[in-house]
């Protein structure tokens, strides 16, 4: 377990994926990420038996907060495609839990995020790419530290549209833990 500011973080279990269907499957939850159509229990298996084949900085992290006595899961984080020589990594976040939305709940697990990303895995450099049309995930991660380093045009077809797909990043210098 890693402990932050009233969350923590754990390994995913394979009891897990029934809950992460049943966030990703849910149209709102999934309208910032990169998921476009339902995903099958099946599918999320396949995924799960992947992901321990990677290496052990890419297997992402449960976010839990604390409710009496028990840890409630409430979202999912991680680094994805390590970059051992620029030390470099992209994040990615969801809180599945809508009723926790707007709490402060996404902001604390990606200062946690980033403080493994520097003091523990040793990166140099954090990034993320945000759907344009996201205003909430935007000023959260500008609250943690994150910079624009600019995006790309009509980078994504969803629901419909074409949405540009902005880049933001931290350097370790920046980074303010």
């Amino acid at each position: 377990m890693i402990f932050g500011d009233g969350i923590r973080f754990r390994a995913p279990e394979r009891s897990d994926l029934e809950m992460f269907v049943a966030w990703l499957n849910d149209p709102e939850v999934r309208f910032g990420l990169s998921l476009s159509l339902p995903l099958s229990m099946g599918e999320e298996e396949k995924w799960y038996q992947s992901m321990l084949e990677r290496p052990s900085a890419e297997h992402p992290m449960v976010i839990e907060i604390q409710e009496g006595e028990t840890w409630r899961p409430i979202g999912n984080c991680g680094f994805h495609a390590i970059d051992w020589r620029s030390r470099s990594s992209e994040v990615g976040i969801f809180i599945g839990e809508k009723s926790l939305w707007n709490q402060g709940y996404g902001s604390a697990a990606m200062r946690l995020l980033l403080k493994i990303g520097f003091e523990t895995i040793n990166l140099n450099r954090i990034f993320l790419r945000v759907h344009a049309d996201n205003p909430r995930a935007i000023r959260s991660y500008e609250k943690v530290g994150f910079v624009h380093e600019g995006g790309f045009r009509q980078a994504e077809f969803k629901d419909g549209k074409f949405i540009d797909v902005l880049f933001m990043s931290v350097l370790r210098s920046e980074w303010h833990g």
